[in-house]
């Protein structure tokens, strides 16, 4: 289980790289296994569709149980599978880079991160970040 302390270190730390970056302001959110959210951050100056964009990342990663680089290349492959899936899941799913899974050294899925605000790979590199400075492992597909 992710708990509060790891989820919130997870964020910080995604924010911490991102203002290292100096990426453009960023909304972080992690989500538990089933979808729902534990810790969401929006940075001052970040658009008003970044905190749904950011949950349809981590949202589709677990949807689909792959990282969002995996997805996003899935996409590019066959949009009309990806079109059926935002479909199928009422528009909820984001397919694209800066979501990934969560899981521990064992390969346990603990829940999923998304980012959103600066370019795909961008917002990638800050998840994975936020994630390996909480001593978890990285998913990005």
């Amino acid at each position: 289980m992710l708990s509060l302390n790891q989820a919130t270190e997870i964020v910080d730390a995604a924010l911490s790289k991102a203002r290292e970056l100096d990426l453009r302001p960023l909304t972080v959110t992690v989500l538990d296994p089933g979808g729902h959210p534990v810790v969401v951050k929006r940075e001052d100056g970040a658009g008003i569709l970044r905190p749904q964009i950011a949950h349809a990342k981590a949202w589709g990663c677990l949807g689909t149980g792959q990282g969002g680089a995996a997805g996003a290349r899935h996409a590019t492959r066959d949009p009309a599978f990806f079109a059926a899936l935002a479909a199928i899941s009422e528009g909820r799913i984001a397919s694209s880079r800066g979501g990934l899974l969560i899981r521990d050294a064992d390969g346990a899925l603990l829940g999923a991160i998304g980012v959103s605000g600066d370019r795909p790979e961008h917002d990638e590199t800050v998840a994975v970040a936020g994630v390996e400075k909480a001593g978890l492992v990285a998913d990005a597909g």
